[in-house]
C-alpha cells in the first residue's frame, strides 16, 4: 500500500539548515561536493555486487538518479531531499522503503559536506525528517542503519537519543563488501513534542 506525496509539503526548515527535494539543476553543486568528498564518503557508500543483472540496480549518471528519485516519490516510495545551509547544497538525505498498511515504516539515510561537518547540520536535517515521517506521513517506525565504524554517522543518531535496536549481519553492500550494520531506531510517540524540538533543547544545554 502506497500513498501519494505533496510536492509542495515536502520541505523543511530550521534556522539556517533546509531540507528540500533534489532537483536536476543540482547537478553542478552535487557533482563537486561528490568530488571533493570522495575519500570521505566511500568507506560508507552503498555498493551493487558483481551479479549481473543487478549491477543495473544504481544509475550512472546524476540526471538518471534524479529521475529515478523523482519517480520514486511520486509513487510514494522515497522522499529525496538535499540538505542546505544557508540555501546552498550541503549533503543528501533520503527517505526511503516508505511502507503502509500494517507496518508504516520507513528508513533513512544521509551524508554531508565534510567542510560543514560537526557543526550540528546533519542531526537537525535528520530530526526534521523524522518529525516529517512521523507527523505528516503518519509513519509508526523509522529506522536509521548505520556501519559500526562509522563514528561520525552514530554520533548523528546518539546526539539526538535514539536508541539501539541491534546489529544485523551483512545488512548491506558497502565499499565493496556486505557489511553488519547497526539499526537505530524512531517508534512513533517517542518524542511527544518531536525530534527537532528535542534536538534544540539538547542544543541549548550545550551552549548553556
Amino acid at each position: 500500500m502506497t500513498r501519494q506525496i505533496s510536492l509542495v509539503e515536502t520541505r523543511a526548515i530550521d534556522g539556517r539548515v533546509g531540507l528540500r527535494l533534489i532537483r536536476h539543476r543540482d547537478a553542478l553543486a552535487w557533482r563537486d561536493c561528490r568530488q571533493r568528498n570522495q575519500d570521505w564518503l566511500r568507506p560508507w557508500e552503498a555498493t551493487v555486487p558483481p551479479s549481473g543483472i543487478a549491477a543495473q540496480e544504481i544509475p550512472q549518471t546524476f540526471g538518471a538518479m534524479v529521475r529515478r528519485m523523482r519517480t520514486e516519490l511520486r509513487e510514494g516510495r522515497m522522499i529525496p531531499w538535499v540538505i542546505t545551509l544557508d540555501r546552498e547544497f550541503a549533503g543528501q538525505l533520503t527517505v526511503g522503503g516508505i511502507t503502509y498498511g500494517s507496518l508504516r515504516s520507513a528508513y533513512i539515510g544521509y551524508w554531508v559536506d565534510q567542510r560543514v561537518a560537526g557543526r550540528g547540520l546533519a542531526p537537525t536535517a535528520v530530526a526534521m525528517a523524522i518529525d516529517y515521517c512521523l507527523d505528516v506521513l503518519g509513519l509508526h517506525r523509522i529506522e536509521i542503519n548505520i556501519r559500526p565504524e562509522n563514528q561520525a554517522s552514530r554520533r548523528v543518531v546518539e546526539k539526538l537519543g535514539i536508541h539501539e535496536e541491534g546489529r544485523r549481519p551483512e545488512y548491506l553492500h558497502i565499499d565493496g563488501q556486505w557489511r553488519d550494520h547497526i539499526t537505530y531506531v524512531v517508534l512513533e510517540g517517542e518524542y511527544p513534542l518531536g525530534v527537532l524540538d528535542h534536538w534544540r533543547t539538547i542544543r541549548r544545554r550545550l551552549v548553556a
